[in-house]
């Protein structure tokens, strides 16, 4: 996401290089193309020119210090626009109420339902919540049994009327049935159009006022940009949302919406989703995501997802193994295991400063793992337990059992035994650059 944008702003950032400092000249030249970046991510016109005007202002006004070159100060000065820009930091969604109710709105095909499905598990799993899924899309086909499948997915039981064709008397007794049954949390997905019509609108505000939600959320799908901004203008005005939320921001996505929406309807976003599974929901961070967009990496984000999959009691028995050299290829695969939980491969390693622009060409499968794993279910528990025990022949039995090659079983024992080697380094306390000599050899 925001390859495009993060490449235009290195390049303008460059045009500053060489000089000993910002002047009127050479600032008026860098952002010219900063204004050029952002009106290419569709970013509104009016919108790119107050940022860069702001920047320009701020970049003249400072007082530039001996130890910080001008690129430098620009880029710092656009990365606090940027985070301002987006809304400066994160917002909860209210979740008050006995039950809170959420209203999720929005055009069709934005999304709405399997981000319904993310929230519930998002505050299932975060904030111990017990939700209840309300189908209130009455009239896209299969919308009902669509959510009846994610619930399933995700164990969240889903409220259906089949038969009734009147939303707002769905909304009401899915609210009652969820006092009833102990829910502290509805969810309520409805319905959209291609296009905004005034039926739509006057059925998603009968909604509105005959529930009163605690949170009214309008989902968007990122890939339209401007249009997308508009539309949530639209929406804004007869309903009065509180939080706007990004789907599809992991696609070929220029950004715009992202960064002009904040601006446009004063209503912060909440969530951004990343991805197909039911876990790629985030919250929207926008210091980190400026952090990203300048290609600084985020490594908040990125520790803060290794935390939730990674036990600390496993992490103190892994350690014991390390230090006696005990590592074994359970351990290993276990690691494997807890690394595909934590997301996309290619969105984890863009959030380490400096490895967004080096893995930009670089296609990682989802199922990059597929082959590893199949190599290790191939092995015997004996095997796996002591891999020292795997001589040629066994070694020509797993790869037939795992439908890979001798060579490909081999490469994964030399990544198990470096890994190995490189964990006990790091345990014994030696120097990083050692650690690097050894994984190299």
């Amino acid at each position: 996401m925001f390859e495009n944008l993060s490449d235009k702003l290195e390049r303008s950032f460059q045009l500053l290089k060489g000089h000993g400092k910002i002047s009127e000249i050479n600032i008026a030249e860098s952002l010219k193309e900063v204004r050029r970046a952002l009106l290419d991510a569709d970013v509104n016109f009016k919108i790119a020119k107050n940022f860069t005007d702001t920047v320009k202002e701020k970049a003249l006004g400072q007082d530039v210090l001996n130890a910080v070159k001008p690129g430098e100060m620009i880029v710092k000065i656009v990365h606090d626009e940027l985070a301002e820009l987006m809304g400066l930091k994160a917002e909860e969604v209210n979740i008050d109420g006995t039950p809170a109710v959420i209203l999720i709105a929005g055009l069709q095909g934005s999304g709405k339902t399997t981000f319904s499905g993310k929230l519930s598990k998002f505050l299932k799993d975060k904030k111990s919540k017990k939700p209840l899924l309300v189908a209130g899309d009455v009239y896209r086909p299969a919308a009902i049994e669509q959510l009846k499948v994610i619930g399933e997915q995700i164990s969240v039981p889903v409220y259906t009327e089949e038969g009734n064709k009147n939303p707002v008397a769905i909304a009401k007794a899915a609210i009652k049935h969820a006092k009833q049954n102990g829910h502290d949390l509805v969810i309520v997905d409805t319905a959209g159009r291609l296009a905004i019509d005034e039926e739509m609108m006057n059925e998603i505000s009968s909604v509105k006022k005959a529930i009163d939600p605690n949170e009214i959320l309008f989902v968007v799908d990122s890939m339209t940009g401007q249009d997308a901004v508009n539309t949530a203008k639209e929406f804004n005005d007869r309903l009065d949302f509180d939080g706007v939320v990004l789907t599809k921001l992991d696609g070929d996505t220029r950004g715009g919406a992202a960064l002009s929406i904040r601006s446009v309807v004063n209503k912060p976003i909440k969530f951004v989703g990343t991805g197909e599974k039911m876990d790629a929901l985030d919250i929207f961070h926008p210091s980190r995501m400026a952090d990203r967009i300048l290609g600084m990496g985020d490594v908040v984000s990125l520790v803060e997802k290794a935390q939730e999959q990674f036990d600390e009691e496993e992490a103190k028995r892994v350690q014991s193994k390390v230090a006696i050299d005990q590592l074994n290829v359970n351990d290993f695969l276990k690691h494997i295991n807890q690394v595909k939980k934590m997301g996309n491969l290619k969105d984890l390693a863009g959030m380490i400063p400096g490895m967004g622009k080096a893995m930009k060409d670089v296609d990682i499968d989802d199922d990059a793992f597929k082959h590893i794993e199949a190599i290790i279910h191939s092995m015997t528990p004996d095997e796996r337990e002591a891999p020292s025990l795997l001589n040629g022949t066994r070694r020509k039995r797993i790869a037939q059992g795992s439908g890979t090659s001798v060579q490909e079983v081999n490469r994964l024992l030399k990544q198990f035994t470096e890994t190995r080697k490189m964990m006990k380094m790091v345990s014994q306390g030696k120097r990083v650059g050692n650690m690097a000599k050894g994984f190299r050899r």
